[in-house]
């Protein structure tokens, strides 16, 4: 196989699963559609938010007849929902959610009614949303550089030891050093950036983001000590590449920082 033929192949897959990714992971927007009387309504809910601001809630409701009510509460909290009236502006009900702090999570739901008749837009299911501290762009975009170039060249590391004209190591050797950049060095600033923590992997915690990124890493250190003294060890760049794709196929901050509203003081 061409060599241009294998790099299209491997940005093809690795492009495919950072969309798959990233369009999964609970803090992408939740879409949908429900009908309100007659009016089918669209709606497109934010699931992350920066500390900084109140968090906008609104959707576009067409039927002046119809109005809204943003419900909101703590959570994994005893709390009472929080009925709040959503304002007509522009053909949109609005409201806000108020800001919380890092990893802070609230539950919330719209619920419209026309003619007394009342329907949650999600049904019984409540949006989560997390609240995140700033992060610069210029620590971001590096990050997700990184992290997507040592994806990149892990696809490409399986595919070469599946070549026996190749030599996998080099490119081991890359996304291990890139894994290590991206995950160990520019990771942890972001998560204390964004949630007052420089790690909450193992052994501090359960963030599935963390714990991932230090199997993966696990995974090319023992590919690379497998292949010392200039040997391919295919079977084990190949096994560090799959379980790289598994690792990153999991949705992005699934199992993610949570703040524990009962450690708080009153």
């Amino acid at each position: 196989m061409k060599k241009s033929l294998i790099w299209t192949l491997t940005i093809v897959i690795t492009l495919a699963t950072a969309v798959y990714q990233r369009m999964t992971g609970p803090t992408y927007p939740m879409r949908g559609k429900a009908l309100v009387g007659d009016e089918e309504v669209a709606f497109k809910f934010l699931r992350s938010q920066e500390t900084t601001d109140d968090c906008e809630v609104g959707v576009t409701v067409k039927n002046p007849d119809i109005s809204g009510i943003l419900e909101y509460k703590r959570y994994k909290t005893t709390d009472g929902w929080t009925r709040l009236p959503m304002e007509r502006k522009d053909g949109r009900l609005v409201s806000f959610l108020p800001k919380q702090p890092p990893a802070g999570k609230l539950a919330y739901r719209v619920l419209l009614s026309r003619q007394g008749q009342e329907v949650s837009l999600t049904r019984e299911k409540p949006i989560i949303i997390r609240f995140k501290g700033t992060v610069s762009a210029l620590i971001l975009m590096p990050h997700v550089i990184i992290m997507f170039l040592a994806m990149l060249l892990s696809t490409r590391a399986g595919m070469a030891a599946l070549d026996r004209k190749a030599n996998p190591r080099k490119f081991a050797l890359w996304t291990a050093v890139l894994l290590f950049v991206g995950g160990f060095i520019l990771g942890p600033i972001i998560q204390k950036l964004s949630f007052g923590a420089w790690w909450t992997g193992f052994p501090l915690g359960f963030d599935l983001t963390d714990n991932k990124t230090l199997i993966a890493l696990i995974g090319w250190i023992a590919a690379l000590i497998a292949g010392r003294g200039g040997k391919p060890a295919r079977g084990w760049v190949l096994g560090a590449a799959i379980l790289m794709w598994i690792i990153f196929m999991i949705p992005h901050s699934l199992f993610g920082s949570e703040l524990d509203y009962s450690r708080m003081i009153p």
